[in-house]
Protein backbone atom coordinates (compact mmCIF):
# COMPACT_ATOMS: atom_id res chain seq x y z
CA UNK A 1 0.00 0.00 0.00
CA UNK A 2 0.81 3.48 -0.27
CA UNK A 3 2.30 5.46 2.51
CA UNK A 4 1.20 8.10 4.84
CA UNK A 5 2.78 10.65 2.03
CA UNK A 6 0.91 9.01 -1.08
CA UNK A 7 4.04 7.82 -1.99
CA UNK A 8 4.24 3.54 -3.52
CA UNK A 9 5.92 1.47 -1.07
CA UNK A 10 6.45 -1.11 -3.82
CA UNK A 11 7.30 -1.12 -7.30
CA UNK A 12 7.21 -4.08 -10.31
CA UNK A 13 9.29 -3.39 -13.65
CA UNK A 14 8.55 -4.96 -16.55
CA UNK A 15 11.74 -4.45 -18.55
CA UNK A 16 14.00 -4.49 -15.91
CA UNK A 17 16.72 -3.01 -18.05
CA UNK A 18 14.84 -0.09 -19.30
CA UNK A 19 16.90 3.27 -18.73
CA UNK A 20 13.53 5.39 -18.30
CA UNK A 21 12.59 2.07 -15.97
CA UNK A 22 15.18 2.71 -13.99
CA UNK A 23 15.21 6.31 -13.70
CA UNK A 24 11.92 6.26 -12.52
CA UNK A 25 12.57 3.72 -9.74
CA UNK A 26 15.39 6.13 -8.48
CA UNK A 27 13.43 8.92 -8.22
CA UNK A 28 10.51 7.03 -6.52
CA UNK A 29 13.07 5.04 -4.04
CA UNK A 30 14.07 8.90 -2.91
CA UNK A 31 10.99 9.43 -2.39
CA UNK A 32 9.61 6.19 -0.27
CA UNK A 33 9.71 2.79 -2.04
CA UNK A 34 11.62 0.37 -0.44
CA UNK A 35 10.36 -2.55 -2.50
CA UNK A 36 11.34 -3.49 -5.76
CA UNK A 37 10.83 -6.31 -8.32
CA UNK A 38 12.90 -6.17 -11.54
CA UNK A 39 11.68 -8.49 -13.96
CA UNK A 40 13.59 -9.63 -17.20
CA UNK A 41 15.90 -11.82 -18.83
CA UNK A 42 18.76 -12.97 -16.40
CA UNK A 43 21.78 -10.82 -17.62
CA UNK A 44 24.81 -8.88 -15.97
CA UNK A 45 23.05 -5.85 -17.05
CA UNK A 46 20.09 -6.94 -14.83
CA UNK A 47 21.69 -7.90 -11.61
CA UNK A 48 24.21 -4.61 -12.30
CA UNK A 49 20.47 -2.84 -12.90
CA UNK A 50 19.30 -4.50 -9.49
CA UNK A 51 22.83 -4.19 -7.42
CA UNK A 52 22.59 0.18 -8.43
CA UNK A 53 19.20 0.31 -6.63
CA UNK A 54 20.15 -1.68 -3.71
CA UNK A 55 23.07 0.89 -2.89
CA UNK A 56 20.15 3.61 -2.94
CA UNK A 57 18.32 1.29 0.03
CA UNK A 58 15.91 -0.69 -1.81
CA UNK A 59 15.02 -4.25 -1.03
CA UNK A 60 15.27 -5.83 -4.85
CA UNK A 61 14.70 -8.88 -6.12
CA UNK A 62 14.60 -9.90 -9.87
CA UNK A 63 12.49 -12.16 -11.71
CA UNK A 64 13.48 -14.08 -15.12
CA UNK A 65 10.68 -12.57 -17.43
CA UNK A 66 10.60 -12.77 -21.56
CA UNK A 67 8.07 -10.85 -23.27
CA UNK A 68 8.14 -13.03 -26.27
CA UNK A 69 7.53 -16.45 -23.68
CA UNK A 70 3.68 -15.03 -23.30
CA UNK A 71 2.98 -18.60 -22.04
CA UNK A 72 5.47 -18.33 -18.94
CA UNK A 73 4.20 -14.73 -18.18
CA UNK A 74 1.08 -15.85 -15.48
CA UNK A 75 3.98 -18.38 -13.62
CA UNK A 76 6.81 -15.89 -13.50
CA UNK A 77 4.45 -12.88 -12.68
CA UNK A 78 2.62 -14.42 -10.27
CA UNK A 79 5.16 -15.77 -8.26
CA UNK A 80 5.94 -11.30 -7.51
CA UNK A 81 2.31 -10.81 -6.43
CA UNK A 82 2.36 -13.89 -4.20
CA UNK A 83 5.04 -12.16 -2.19
CA UNK A 84 2.39 -9.42 -1.55
CA UNK A 85 0.93 -6.29 -2.91
CA UNK A 86 2.58 -4.27 -5.26
CA UNK A 87 1.33 -0.44 -5.49
CA UNK A 88 2.86 0.60 -9.05
CA UNK A 89 3.53 -1.99 -12.48
CA UNK A 90 5.82 -0.13 -14.80
CA UNK A 91 5.36 -1.72 -18.30
CA UNK A 92 8.58 -0.62 -19.89
CA UNK A 93 9.94 -2.91 -22.12
CA UNK A 94 10.18 -2.86 -26.08
CA UNK A 95 12.51 -2.71 -28.64
CA UNK A 96 12.97 -0.73 -31.48
CA UNK A 97 13.72 -2.95 -33.94
CA UNK A 98 15.37 -2.15 -37.67
CA UNK A 99 12.64 -0.80 -39.60
CA UNK A 100 14.61 -2.02 -43.37
CA UNK A 101 15.35 -5.82 -42.19
CA UNK A 102 11.75 -5.54 -40.93
CA UNK A 103 10.75 -4.81 -44.45
CA UNK A 104 12.92 -7.52 -45.92
CA UNK A 105 12.31 -9.75 -43.08
CA UNK A 106 9.16 -10.21 -41.84
CA UNK A 107 10.09 -12.14 -39.27
CA UNK A 108 11.76 -8.88 -37.48
CA UNK A 109 8.71 -7.24 -37.89
CA UNK A 110 6.69 -10.35 -35.53
CA UNK A 111 9.49 -9.97 -33.42
CA UNK A 112 8.94 -6.45 -32.82
CA UNK A 113 5.08 -6.49 -32.81
CA UNK A 114 5.52 -9.79 -30.51
CA UNK A 115 7.74 -7.98 -28.22
CA UNK A 116 5.84 -4.27 -28.29
CA UNK A 117 2.63 -5.76 -28.60
CA UNK A 118 1.74 -8.82 -27.89
CA UNK A 119 3.68 -9.23 -25.01
CA UNK A 120 2.69 -6.20 -23.62
CA UNK A 121 -0.98 -7.06 -23.99
CA UNK A 122 -0.17 -10.69 -22.21
CA UNK A 123 1.97 -8.98 -19.13
CA UNK A 124 -0.61 -6.35 -18.85
CA UNK A 125 -3.64 -8.40 -18.33
CA UNK A 126 -1.92 -10.85 -15.97
CA UNK A 127 -0.74 -7.53 -13.94
CA UNK A 128 -3.98 -5.93 -14.09
CA UNK A 129 -6.07 -8.99 -13.09
CA UNK A 130 -3.55 -9.28 -9.92
CA UNK A 131 -4.06 -5.44 -9.14
CA UNK A 132 -7.93 -5.79 -9.46
CA UNK A 133 -7.49 -8.69 -6.87
CA UNK A 134 -5.78 -6.45 -4.27
CA UNK A 135 -8.06 -3.70 -5.01
CA UNK A 136 -5.42 -0.78 -5.69
CA UNK A 137 -2.54 -0.25 -7.51
CA UNK A 138 -1.31 2.31 -10.55
CA UNK A 139 -0.11 0.01 -14.12
CA UNK A 140 1.97 2.34 -16.23
CA UNK A 141 2.02 1.60 -19.55
CA UNK A 142 5.43 3.45 -21.61
CA UNK A 143 3.45 3.96 -24.69
CA UNK A 144 5.33 5.95 -27.47
CA UNK A 145 4.31 9.37 -30.02
CA UNK A 146 5.51 7.13 -32.79
CA UNK A 147 1.97 5.23 -32.05
CA UNK A 148 -0.37 8.37 -32.89
CA UNK A 149 0.39 8.23 -36.69
CA UNK A 150 3.01 5.55 -38.72
CA UNK A 151 5.92 7.58 -39.80
CA UNK A 152 7.65 5.65 -43.20
CA UNK A 153 10.78 5.31 -41.56
CA UNK A 154 9.61 3.28 -38.33
CA UNK A 155 6.00 2.11 -39.28
CA UNK A 156 6.48 -1.22 -38.10
CA UNK A 157 7.43 0.42 -34.85
CA UNK A 158 4.91 2.62 -34.62
CA UNK A 159 1.84 0.13 -35.36
CA UNK A 160 3.19 -1.71 -33.03
CA UNK A 161 2.86 1.18 -30.24
CA UNK A 162 -0.41 2.14 -31.81
CA UNK A 163 -1.76 -0.67 -31.04
CA UNK A 164 -0.30 -1.01 -27.12
CA UNK A 165 -1.28 2.85 -26.51
CA UNK A 166 -5.09 1.72 -27.95
CA UNK A 167 -5.15 -1.45 -25.38
CA UNK A 168 -3.27 0.35 -22.20
CA UNK A 169 -6.62 2.68 -22.65
CA UNK A 170 -9.17 0.26 -23.38
CA UNK A 171 -7.69 -1.44 -19.99
CA UNK A 172 -8.17 1.95 -18.39
CA UNK A 173 -11.70 1.96 -19.09
CA UNK A 174 -11.81 -1.70 -17.49
CA UNK A 175 -10.35 -1.10 -14.95
CA UNK A 176 -12.08 2.29 -13.68
CA UNK A 177 -13.74 1.73 -10.44
CA UNK A 178 -11.98 -0.75 -9.24
CA UNK A 179 -9.35 1.38 -7.65
CA UNK A 180 -6.78 0.31 -10.30
CA UNK A 181 -5.32 3.28 -12.02
CA UNK A 182 -3.75 3.09 -15.69
CA UNK A 183 -1.44 5.80 -16.81
CA UNK A 184 -0.74 5.78 -20.21
CA UNK A 185 2.61 8.07 -20.97
CA UNK A 186 4.04 8.88 -24.62
CA UNK A 187 7.69 10.06 -24.62
CA UNK A 188 8.92 11.27 -27.90
CA UNK A 189 12.35 10.85 -28.98
CA UNK A 190 14.41 9.93 -25.96
CA UNK A 191 17.67 9.69 -25.93
CA UNK A 192 18.89 5.86 -24.46
CA UNK A 193 21.11 3.22 -25.44
CA UNK A 194 17.99 1.56 -27.80
CA UNK A 195 18.12 4.68 -29.81
CA UNK A 196 21.68 5.41 -29.89
CA UNK A 197 22.94 6.10 -33.28
CA UNK A 198 19.81 7.36 -34.34
CA UNK A 199 19.73 11.23 -34.96
CA UNK A 200 17.41 13.15 -32.26
CA UNK A 201 14.03 13.97 -33.47
CA UNK A 202 12.58 17.24 -32.52
CA UNK A 203 11.85 17.74 -28.73
CA UNK A 204 14.22 14.96 -27.72
CA UNK A 205 13.92 14.64 -24.05
CA UNK A 206 15.70 12.03 -21.81
CA UNK A 207 15.44 8.97 -19.58
CA UNK A 208 15.16 11.31 -16.56
CA UNK A 209 12.47 13.74 -17.91
CA UNK A 210 10.19 11.31 -18.64
CA UNK A 211 10.62 9.23 -14.73
CA UNK A 212 9.97 13.00 -13.30
CA UNK A 213 6.67 12.49 -15.93
CA UNK A 214 5.97 9.45 -14.71
CA UNK A 215 6.17 10.28 -11.15
CA UNK A 216 4.39 13.40 -11.35
CA UNK A 217 1.18 11.47 -13.22
CA UNK A 218 1.17 9.00 -10.54
CA UNK A 219 0.68 11.71 -8.38
CA UNK A 220 -1.86 13.37 -10.18
CA UNK A 221 -3.38 10.50 -11.15
CA UNK A 222 -3.42 11.26 -14.74
CA UNK A 223 -4.63 9.29 -17.66
CA UNK A 224 -2.32 10.30 -20.17
CA UNK A 225 1.41 11.90 -19.68
CA UNK A 226 2.95 13.44 -22.69
CA UNK A 227 6.93 13.85 -22.29
CA UNK A 228 7.55 16.74 -23.13
CA UNK A 229 4.14 18.15 -22.63
CA UNK A 230 4.74 20.42 -26.39
CA UNK A 231 4.17 17.09 -28.28
CA UNK A 232 0.66 16.95 -28.02
CA UNK A 233 -0.63 19.85 -30.06
CA UNK A 234 2.13 18.98 -32.54
CA UNK A 235 0.87 15.26 -32.60
CA UNK A 236 -2.67 17.08 -33.03
CA UNK A 237 -1.83 18.59 -35.84
CA UNK A 238 0.51 15.84 -37.36
CA UNK A 239 -2.80 13.30 -36.55
CA UNK A 240 -5.32 15.26 -38.83
CA UNK A 241 -2.60 16.06 -41.33
CA UNK A 242 -3.81 15.18 -45.24
CA UNK A 243 -1.77 11.68 -46.00
CA UNK A 244 -0.52 13.98 -49.13
CA UNK A 245 0.85 16.28 -47.31
CA UNK A 246 2.25 14.08 -44.44
CA UNK A 247 3.86 11.66 -46.70
CA UNK A 248 6.21 15.08 -47.99
CA UNK A 249 7.07 15.40 -45.05
CA UNK A 250 10.74 14.40 -43.63
CA UNK A 251 9.87 12.00 -41.16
Amino acid sequence: MKDAFGSPQSLLILGGTSEIALATARRLIARRTRTVWLAGRPSPALEDAAGQLRSLGAEVRTVPFDALDTGGHEEALGKVFAEGDIDVVLLAFGVLGDQERAEAEPAEAVRIAGTNYTGAVSAGLVCARSLRVQGHGSLVVLSSVAGQRARRSNFVYGSSKAGLDAFAQGLGDALYGTGVHVMVVRPGFVRTKMTAGTAPAPLATTAEAVAEAVETGLRRRSEVVWVPGALRPVMTVLRHMPQAIFRRLPV
